[in-house]
């Protein structure tokens, strides 16, 4: 298969430096324009932190499509000095690299001092549709909010941000984006000893829901205002001229999860750690660790191994993520209203709101993916009752849409019968389907059921194949398929199909 269009072809190379000092290298002629707004916020909200550098990086990917948008110099993108800054080995200049404090409620309990604990967040850039981004590194080593941890990380949790991160943006779904891999040379201890990795992440900001906790729980609203204010001004700025900006930018915040959430529930994802201090008030998905996609279909699925009684489960996730904004409400309330009554009304308002938009978005575009018009809640008892007899005989999720996208076209591109269990009532079903939306619209379909899909098993296959044998061949080929997977390409099977028993993945870890 062909490399990724969004990728530069892989060759794995020790760079000529080994491990040297991390100041700024001045003969990097800024590849980089940093802007540093976020360090110029009170010192509370962030520790000075230079990457730890690390004795033999190797490049294991760049992202030049990325890169493009970023305004990054596509020559030096793959370059020795690049490598460097990748690895934590050089500071690039107008970097003024920085480790975030948040707090955060995991799995229901307070946490109130957490932060960056193995990323570092080397500045921001402005892109070329004028909208900033963080470049962070993760697994750079240990910063203030470490707690005694080395702030590394494994090879596997980096190609799995990486591989998921990518397919989420290419399915459109509010993510942060993968702009490098680099391996360190050193090893990694955590359930045994694996070579560690360092990811360069991109994302509109790093603000969390928790970055909001960490100071009001502290009572200081002047920096809650700070931050506030600072989001506003970065992500949401025309809610500045409202009567209440802070309570529109609650609204804001309540809008934009609706919509993500919708998203990840349209397409059988499921977070796995849906913590307030993983949850970005700019609405993208981030901290792809114990997540994965659905292959047989089971609402109440668990993919990580520490979520031991289904607190993130699939179908819990709407719900959690509206605790969550609760918990963003519940810090910004003095800032609401001067009376707190007021306060509490329009914070419960506001987040009553999420319920009715999740609804609309979701059903809209389960819609889409049943090739169906007309108002989004007009199908819901269609789109419910697909999802019941679903989970009878636990068919497939993304085959069995794949499945009615071919029926709606009139064509098969594969044998279902091999990969899914019909249970009784699916063919009554279909005929409904068919017999009461009779302009079924089979492209909008093909434009929303994907073929390809980085499934947990296809996952764990390339993180063995890259940690045992540094097979580069099978990421590429994954990546090629998931970030254009809606184009069925030849001697792709073994990409198309659900696990076999033995090859299922149940548990995934956050590598921690």
């Amino acid at each position: 298969m062909s490399d990724s269009n969004n990728a530069e072809p892989i060759n794995i190379k020790p760079t000529a430096k080994m491990k040297q000092s991390n100041g700024v290298d001045e003969s990097i002629a800024s590849p980089i324009q940093f802007n540093n707004t976020y360090n110029k916020l009170p010192n509370n909200f962030h520790s000075k932190q230079l990457p730890t550098p690390v004795d033999r990086p190797q490049l294991i990917i760049t992202n030049s499509e990325l890169a493009q948008q970023l305004n990054i110099d596509a020559d030096w993108l793959n370059s020795d000095a690049a490598l460097n800054v990748f690895a934590g080995n050089a500071v690039a200049p107008g970097s003024e690299p920085i480790a975030t404090a948040y707090a955060g409620h995991q799995f229901g309990h307070w946490n109130p001092k957490m932060g960056d604990g193995r990323a570092i967040l080397l500045g921001e850039v402005v892109d070329v549709d004028g909208l900033a981004f963080d470049i962070q590194l993760k697994g750079a080593g240990p910063t203030p909010y470490s707690r005694g941890g080395d702030g590394r990380s494994q090879i596997g949790p980096v190609v799995r941000e990486y591989l998921v991160s990518e397919a989420m943006h290419t399915l459109g779904v509010p993510t942060s984006r993968a702009l490098a891999a680099v391996t360190t040379g050193e090893a990694v201890v955590r359930r045994g000893m694996t070579e560690g990795a360092i990811l360069t992440r991109v994302a509109r900001s790093h603000i969390r829901i928790g970055t909001f906790e960490f100071f009001a729980a502290q009572n200081d609203f002047t920096a809650v205002k700070a931050l506030a204010d600072y989001v506003i001004e970065r992500h949401y700025p025309q809610v500045r001229t409202e009567a209440k900006p802070y309570v529109a930018l609650l609204q804001e915040v309540v809008k934009h999860i609706a919509n993500l959430v919708a998203q990840w529930m349209s397409l059988g994802f499921i977070h796995g750690v849906m913590n307030t201090d993983n949850m970005l008030v700019s609405g993208q998905t981030i901290d792809y660790g114990p997540c994965a996609f659905m292959d047989y279909f089971n609402p109440s699925k668990v993919y990580s191994s520490i979520d031991r009684h289904g607190r993130y489960a699939f179908d819990q996730q709407p719900a959690i993520a509206q605790w969550n904004l609760l918990c963003l409400a519940q810090a910004l309330l003095p800032l609401l209203d001067d009376s707190e009554t007021a306060a509490m009304a329009a914070a419960q308002q506001a987040v009553n709101q999420f319920t009715s938009l999740f609804e609309t978005h979701y059903y809209a575009l389960m819609n889409k993916k049943l090739g169906l018009t007309g108002e989004p809640l007009k199908h819901k008892v269609l789109v419910q009752q697909l999802l019941t007899l679903m989970t009878q005989t636990e068919m497939d999720y993304t085959l069995t849409l794949r499945y009615l996208t071919d029926k709606s076209r009139g064509v098969e591109t594969l044998d279902y019968q091999q990969y899914i269990t019909f249970p009784d009532g699916f063919e009554t079903w279909l005929a409904q389907w068919q017999a009461a939306y009779k302009n079924i619209d089979s492209d909008m379909m093909a434009q929303h059921n994907p073929i390809y899909m980085p499934r947990n098993h296809l996952v764990e296959e390339v993180i063995q194949k890259m940690s045992k044998d540094k097979d580069i061949e099978s990421f590429n080929d994954l990546l090629q398929l998931i970030t254009n997977p809606y184009q069925l390409q030849a001697d792709s099977l073994h990409y198309q199909i659900p696990p076999t028993p033995i090859q299922v993945v149940e548990k995934t870890f956050c590598g921690t």
